[in-house]
């Protein structure tokens, strides 16, 4: 949250055709009682691409369901990893993980009302509930009610004592139950997270799994998805990074004449630099652009001069 938006999606997309790409997690009741169209906007060429939906309450759920494939999403995924203490507050994200039936039922009601795909998001565990036996029947709980893809970040959940940050790094990793996962369900599609950095280990993991999804190293280093490209796809693939950028430079032209703010248009461009030399140089010359108050022809002449050189 506060990282994968429409703008930064669509990078990600730039860079990388076939990858399926998440939403922000948005929660059920900020649909119902907000301004939806705004929360659901998206450039349509992020396709194929799912909403990330929070919430517990089933008829919550489905209505909030009903208006993703209105707005043209291709999937609808349940978080139940989350446990910030905002989400906790809600009931909601990583909670989930110790109510099973209150997930099914959310499932069962939203394929009830829809024709996408529902999915859900889980940890391995959470708090004491946190044996394999307990992930195993969890999945045959939600299996049941429909959802036939379970996206597992292999890490269980606390709910107390530490932070989001710590949730993702301090419990240990535990690949070897998501394999097991997908060896006792061979018919679910069984989706792995949480840790992977490397793209030899993403090809490691799909030895046993059926994918692998990627959060915060993307947003660290986004040319890990040119990488993966390079390393999946079977065409030749020509993107490097001038020409993307130069493909972003036209869809931030395009995005500030309808009135986008230009900080959050940049945003997604700090990372382009990972790894490179002169990278500082580069995000100090962000910095400067996001900073001075400039026109908007001169600001996109001044960013041209900071990403292309």
């Amino acid at each position: 949250m506060g990282h994968t938006d429409r703008h930064a999606r669509l990078l990600y997309r730039l860079i990388s055709p076939n990858i399926l790409l998440f939403t922000e997690m948005v929660t059920a009741k900020a649909l119902l009682h907000g301004d939806h169209r705004s929360l659901l906007k998206f450039n349509p060429q992020e396709h194929p691409l799912v909403l990330q939906l929070g919430g517990a309450e089933a008829d919550e759920m489905a209505k909030a369901a009903i208006l993703a494939e209105q707005a043209g999403f291709d999937e609808v995924n349940i978080n139940v990893g989350c446990p910030s203490a905002r989400v906790q507050s809600g009931a909601f994200g990583a909670c989930l993980m110790k109510e099973p039936e209150t997930v099914a039922a959310c499932v069962r009601r939203m394929k009830q009302n829809i024709g996408l795909p529902v999915t859900v998001k889980i940890r391995t565990g959470v708090d004491e509930y946190d044996s394999y036996q307990y992930l195993k029947q969890f999945v045959v709980t939600v299996s049941e009610a429909g959802c036939l893809t379970f996206i597992v970040h292999a890490r269980k959940a606390w709910l107390k004592g530490l932070s989001p940050k710590q949730n993702r790094e301090i419990p240990p990793l535990q690949y070897d139950w998501v394999y097991q996962l997908k060896k006792d369900f061979p018919s679910l599609k069984i989706i792995i997270n949480g840790g992977i950095q490397k793209v030899d280990r993403v090809k490691n993991h799909l030895e046993y799994v059926d994918g692998v999804m990627l959060g915060r190293e993307v947003i660290r280093n986004p040319w890990i998805l040119l990488e993966l490209e390079q390393l999946l796809s079977e065409k030749a693939n020509t993107i490097n990074r001038r020409s993307i950028t130069q493909l972003y430079m036209e869809y931030i032209k395009c995005q500030l004449v309808l009135g986008q703010p230009l900080h959050l248009l940049l945003r997604p461009l700090y990372s382009l630099s990972f790894g490179l030399p002169g990278a500082r140089k580069w995000r100090q010359g962000l910095n400067r652009l996001t900073q001075e108050k400039v026109k908007i022809n001169e600001g996109l002449q001044a960013l041209t001069e900071v990403i292309i050189g």
